[in-house]
């Protein structure tokens, strides 16, 4: 049987013993780390994401105050570790069998306090768990959260507040996918352009490809060419070439 671990000297040895110092220059410049990109002073010790979730499946025994101190670590793939550990976390607590909704709500107190102290500050780290935590929880709430999320100051916060919204996609919803949309079309930060025209890209794959050409005819015109570019990705040729130009 394959040994876990339940504390952080022991999350920090596993993830020192399989990281690769070239690896970690090749991700130090992947995202974007160096002064004035938006990941500036992230370090990196170069472990792969398929290592890093093997390593996270071992830490059951982790507690919470332990994965908050690898949250709050300086190095990119702990904090990495410790999200893929929360969403486990939530994920067992949202089975039908074991159900717990208080849990849930503690877990959703417990990332959103990550989010806003800045703990959670790159698109990976987003990416990896937006969708499996806020989302999740979400789904048969009010999205007040959500739009709260979107008018932070924080480029991170705004974009979980897209990414969350993934989860009401693959649910078959929409609206609040596209409310979200509309209230950020203003900004241009490159992460949220990408991160809102995937998930309108999403909405047509998943949804009704309808449903995103009627929004592109309401609001293409209102878009960010990087955003817009994302959207349509999917559509006809001729319906591309048609948004494009606009």
């Amino acid at each position: 049987m394959t040994e876990g671990f339940s504390t952080v000297a022991q999350v920090r040895a596993a993830l020192a013993e399989v990281a690769d110092p070239a690896d970690a220059i090749v991700l130090q410049r992947f995202f974007k780390t160096g002064p004035g990109e938006y990941g500036e002073g992230d370090v990196f010790i170069g472990v792969r994401v398929p290592a890093t979730r093997s390593i996270a499946k071992r830490c059951v025994a982790l507690s919470l105050t332990d994965i908050d101190v690898l949250l709050d670590s300086p190095v990119h793939e702990e904090r990495l570790t410790a999200l893929i550990i929360l969403n486990a976390r939530f994920a067992a607590v949202s089975k039908p069998q074991a159900f717990d909704d208080t849990a849930r709500a503690a877990l959703v107190r417990f990332y959103l306090a990550a989010v806003r102290r800045g703990r959670v500050n790159n698109w990976d780290l987003i990416d990896v768990s937006a969708e499996n935590i806020i989302g999740p929880w979400l789904l048969d709430k009010p999205r007040d959260l959500l739009f709260e999320l979107a008018a932070a100051d924080s480029l991170w916060e705004r974009r979980v507040a897209l990414l969350s919204s993934f989860t009401f996609i693959k649910a078959g919803e929409a609206d609040t996918t596209f409310e979200l949309c509309e209230r950020l079309f203003d900004d241009r930060r490159d992460l949220i352009q990408k991160a809102l025209g995937w998930m309108l890209r999403e909405v047509g794959k998943r949804v009704d490809e309808k449903l995103l050409i009627g929004f592109l005819d309401r609001h293409a015109t209102e878009m960010g060419r990087t955003a817009l570019s994302y959207a349509v990705e999917r559509l006809d040729p001729a319906l591309r070439a048609h948004y494009r130009a606009q």
